[in-house]
């Protein structure tokens, strides 16, 4: 019921994901991400621990394919579990346990891994990488978006898409995207690239809000001087 990409920039060394569901508020379980360290997708029957224990795991040191077996060691119903991690490295790690749903499927390549169950096919987490890699210089949020429009053309979920969201990190200790669909009839892929598309040019200016509001730029609102 899920499919997922998790990604960093080469470029920017930006970590994000993407990741939709036909249940509702899919990203609040699922997505994880962690500037300067990694980005984790926990997914299938989700257990949301295992997000930060993987983030945890890399800033420890860990790559992602080391981070993964430590996670295989420790956690219960692992078999239930699909996860997908990228490292600071750009390499990326996957497991779908025997109880995951339907047809599943992981890829791997430099800087991302595609991640799905209870698919219409198995050829959507490829269709996924290959749409992100297409566009090596464009922003990551619409790389990852173009990711999940790709996912969609290529037959996406065995049942109709609900939610969405995507997370992006950076150099400072927020998300500098956190933008979600939590349930929606039609289009929720389509609702998330128009809000990308309205966050997008204002993203630089909230962080520089953040670290420094006297040299930020101004609001462009009424009132404001």
């Amino acid at each position: 019921m899920t499919f997922s990409i998790s990604a960093r920039c080469a470029t920017t060394g930006m970590f994000g994901i993407a990741v939709s569901s036909s249940s509702p508020c899919v990203a609040a379980r699922c997505a994880h991400a962690r500037a300067g360290v990694g980005v984790v997708a926990t997914q299938n029957i989700t257990d949301p621990t295992l997000g930060p224990l993987g983030l945890d795991l890399m800033a420890s040191g860990l790559s992602a394919g080391d981070a993964l077996e430590r996670i295989k060691s420790q956690a219960r119903h692992l078999q239930y579990r699909q996860l997908a991690l990228v490292d600071g490295n750009g390499d990326g790690a996957a497991f779908s346990g025997s109880n995951t749903l339907g047809t599943h499927r992981t890829v791997i390549a430099p800087n991302v891994v595609a991640a799905g169950n209870l698919l219409s096919n198995a050829a959507v987490p490829e269709k996924m990488v290959d749409a992100f890699m297409a566009v090596e210089r464009g922003s990551l949020g619409s790389r990852l978006i173009r990711a999940m429009r790709a996912a969609l053309a290529a037959g996406g979920e065995e049942g109709p898409v609900h939610s969405v969201g995507m997370l992006l990190v950076r150099e400072v200790a927020w998300p500098v995207a956190d933008l979600r669909v939590d349930w929606h009839e039609a289009d929720p892929i389509g609702e998330l690239s128009r809000l990308w598309e309205l966050w997008e040019p204002q993203l630089d200016a909230y962080v520089s809000r953040g670290i420094d509001p006297s040299v930020a730029p101004s609001y462009g609102v009424p009132g404001d001087m």
